[in-house]
């Protein structure tokens, strides 16, 4: 549906925060553009013009907002549905360029228009139609923003802002960086506020996300599930290690701590991931779900109970995920995170942190691939999942490009179910939380189906099944509310 300008901008004059992300204003008069929820004076009806998309703004020569900063504005939310299969792919397409953005290297759209199944000229076509710009300019948009997100934020050295940003040279990304923003990246650095930035050598930045969000539910479900060593929660705030190959090719640590006034989260991380900032951002915010439009998300879920802004945890380390699911099969989730930390005691590695209590990496698939099935079971775990770890290990590099974040689940979940030991519960919680498939409903879940039966006297899966088509394609979200609900059962 086209935006409709004098519906935004009395959006924009109430700075309505439903739509930051959603849509940005460019003012004529200034060639600047924003976000709704910009604070400064709201400028007059002729002079705005409205934009899907921070890359349609910049293709008509707007400079992003030194104040509102669009670069840290949540994502539009994840398009699912194949109710329209072109603004579908052409999403999907936008995701994964979003992934590439930091690589350094020339995204082939002919190999993901052959990953999507459909030809690189229809997806040229589809994609200017649903953002509105070429797929090279929602790029070059995308890394713009992150180097500027880090000059602003961060003290890294500007050549290393342009390598991370996914510039393969500083002279390309000074020419790009004056071109489309008029001032050179040395200039926005030296305007950028001193207060909140890194110290001790670790890359601090910010994120922002849509009010409202429930960041004490989220971070008791992640304390419930944290492996001792690997993760710590305390209030809200999260710490963990990242081993090599999670998200960046080096370990190392990060710190999300949530700061509930300002909708907004503080991100540090460890100096050996710098490089790789870009894709650890990503990976956060796929984490802790700062994308989602929680208004949308709740209303399509009235007939549940819970409070309002729950937020989908996903995963920073898939692998860890994977097995911990198997770990997690009829037992516990307290017996589960158990077992998780026998294993990281015995396969895991050391880790420096700035913490003591948080100093220990998870194994690496190649580890435990290479580990026989009889060490595992030592700690406890039953022989049938020992094997299912190790046939997980092994077939990780296979299953890894099923992996890329916002892909559709079918195919990793046919794979997960070929493996030994790996049910269609596993697979579909795996791929609920390491994919972000908002639509998962994992089959047979006791729990689920405790609460439904509860709350709609549903008496069997198929029961259940139909009355949750009313919530797709959220049904993760009502996974997660069924399950609080019997918090509250007696």
């Amino acid at each position: 549906m086209p935006l409709d300008a004098d519906a935004a901008y009395l959006a924009l004059a109430a700075r309505d925060a439903r739509f930051d992300g959603r849509w940005f204003v460019g003012v004529t008069s200034t060639r600047i553009y924003c976000r709704p929820i910009c604070r400064v004076r709201t400028p007059k009806r002729e002079n705005c013009r409205f934009f899907e998309t921070p890359a349609q703004a910049e293709a008509e020569s707007f400079r992003p907002c030194l104040k509102c900063r669009p670069e840290i504005a949540p994502g539009p939310g994840l398009a699912w549905s194949v109710m329209d299969a072109s603004r579908t792919l052409a999403r999907q397409a936008a995701d994964w360029l979003d992934e590439r953005a930091a690589s350094g290297d020339a995204p082939s759209l002919a190999d993901l228009a052959q990953r999507l199944g459909v030809s690189d000229r229809h997806l040229r076509r589809i994609f200017q139609a649903e953002h509105g710009v070429t797929p090279v300019q929602y790029l070059q948009t995308r890394r713009l923003l992150t180097a500027k997100h880090l000059l602003t934020d961060t003290r890294m050295p500007v050549s290393q802002v342009a390598l991370a940003s996914g510039f393969g040279s500083l002279r390309r990304f000074n020419a790009a960086f004056a071109d489309s923003y008029r001032m050179s990246p040395s200039r926005l650095r030296s305007e950028a506020p001193d207060e909140g930035l890194a110290a001790g050598g670790a890359v601090t930045v910010t994120l922002a996300y849509r009010a409202p969000y429930d960041a004490l539910r989220l971070t008791r479900f992640l304390a419930q599930r944290a492996i001792p060593g690997v993760e710590e929660v305390e209030a809200l705030r999260i710490r963990r290690t990242l081993r090599a190959g999670a998200v960046a090719d080096s370990a190392g640590w990060v710190e999300a701590q949530f700061i509930p006034d300002t909708a907004r989260v503080r991100l540090s991380f460890a100096p050996e991931l710098a490089s790789a900032s870009a894709r650890v951002v990503t990976a956060v915010r796929r984490w802790l779900d700062l994308d989602a439009a929680p208004q949308t998300i709740d209303s399509a879920l009235q007939q549940l109970p819970g409070d309002a802004g729950l937020r989908l945890p996903g995963s920073l380390d898939a692998f860890e995920l994977a097995v911990r699911a198997v770990l997690g099969q009829q037992v516990t989730v307290a017996a589960a995170r158990t077992l998780a930390r026998r294993v990281v005691e015995r396969f895991g590695t050391a880790l420096a942190t700035p913490w003591d209590s948080v100093d220990r990496a998870f194994p690496t698939p190649l580890r435990l691939a290479r580990t026989a099935p009889e060490r595992i079971a030592e700690l406890g775990i039953i022989r049938t999942r020992a094997n299912a770890i190790v046939a997980l290990a092994r077939a990780w590099p296979d299953l890894s490009p099923s992996l890329t974040p916002h892909q559709s689940p079918d195919r990793l979940i046919e794979q997960l179910c070929a493996l030994p030991g790996i049910g269609a519960w596993t697979a579909h919680y795996i791929a609920m939380r390491a994919l972000s498939w908002p639509d998962a409903f994992p089959p047979n879940d006791v729990a689920v189906l405790k609460a439904m039966k509860h709350l709609f006297n549903s008496a069997s899966q198929r029961e259940v099944e139909t009355v949750a088509q009313a919530w797709r394609p959220w049904r993760a979200y009502a996974v997660l509310r069924l399950w609080n609900s019997l918090e509250k059962t007696p």
